[in-house]
């Protein structure tokens, strides 16, 4: 019987799909690995929600056979150091698009209608928030999108129909395939931010891509700007974040993630008006999330069984020793 650890509890249809399989799970409600190393020593498989796996520990678990990740963000996994192990590392693609492009879609509403500060002003019961004219029209605004993936992409989909102007910067795309959608492009960040009236962050975070969004961008986007990250924490400096929104040198911004999490209650960031975050829900709609633990599940289990499950971010492991021998 193999042994799946996993970090924290997967939405019900996922659980219901382990149980229904012959495996013993372990749920440690962490998912550092240096907290959880025992339980791991015990497991065949690991699905990290939350938390990382380094190469200290994937060295010191000699049975692991694959790590999944219930998402397609590895940055919290050390890949390399899986691969030269021959542990695939499972991941769910495009299964959240539609969701994370919604969440995005609604936190630049937020923003843009004051609709945090209106409701926790009427709740108590000051009706005048409304004389502080704070929203604003979003049609005719620029959304200036930053990554041009499955996200990136969708976000442009819809905010185009509401009448947005749609910018992109992605170094992977072409000004072609751009253009041929109706939007503009751009090859440079620091050209792009200027325009925008709304910044939207749609990139993985990489070696290149870590503190990409620094305290030059903040200073290079329009004092009425917004900027908006639901794409991963570490790519923003938070430092260079908070003196933006605490100077005004932009309105405000709203965020799904933070280089901590569980969100960090002394951040001030938090403390800020013109700040509003959620806890990296983005993409756990009820839809999406049992696409996700669903694929997270049936791909752990396929690896488990010796099978070449397509979607792992590392597909050259199924060339290693450990692979060949099966």
């Amino acid at each position: 019987m193999n042994t799946i650890v996993v970090s924290h509890p997967l939405y019900s249809p996922g659980m219901a799909l382990l149980k229904s399989n012959d495996v013993q799970v372990i749920i440690p409600n962490n998912g550092n690995s240096d907290d959880i190393l025992a339980d791991l020593q015990k497991a065949d498989g690991f699905i990290l929600r939350i938390g990382k796996i380094d190469r200290k520990a994937i060295e010191a678990c000699p049975n692991l056979k694959v790590i999944t990740r219930p998402g397609v963000g590895v940055d919290n996994v050390d890949v390399k150091a899986a691969t030269e192990h021959g542990i695939p590392v499972v991941v769910c693609p495009a299964a959240n698009t539609k969701s994370v492009a919604e969440h995005t879609m609604a936190m630049l509403f937020a923003v843009a209608k004051n609709l945090i500060e209106s409701v926790h002003e009427t709740k108590k019961g000051n009706f005048n928030i409304r004389n502080k004219y704070s929203a604003i029209e979003i049609s005719g605004k620029t959304l200036v999108i930053l990554g041009f993936g499955n996200i990136g992409h969708e976000v442009a989909k819809i905010a185009s129909a509401i009448g947005m102007k749609i910018v992109v910067f992605d170094p992977y795309v072409t000004e072609g395939d751009v253009k041929n959608l109706g939007y503009t492009y751009t090859d440079s960040l620091l050209a792009a931010v200027p325009e925008g009236d709304f910044i939207s962050l749609h990139m993985p975070s990489s070696p290149t891509t870590k503190g990409m969004i620094d305290e030059t961008i903040f200073l290079a986007m329009k004092p009425n700007a917004y900027f908006i990250n639901c794409a991963r924490g570490d790519i923003v400096d938070e430092k260079a974040l908070y003196q933006a929104l605490k100077n005004r040198q932009i309105a405000g911004a709203a965020v799904d993630v933070m280089t901590s999490e569980p969100m960090d209650q002394n951040s001030p960031l938090l403390k800020l008006s013109n700040f509003i975050a959620t806890p990296h829900m983005a993409g756990q709609t009820q839809e999406a999330t049992t696409k996700i633990v669903s694929l997270a599940v049936e791909g752990t289990l396929a690896v488990l069984r010796g099978e070449h499950w397509p979607h792992v971010c590392n597909p050259e492991v199924y060339e290693t020793p450990k692979w060949k021998e099966m």
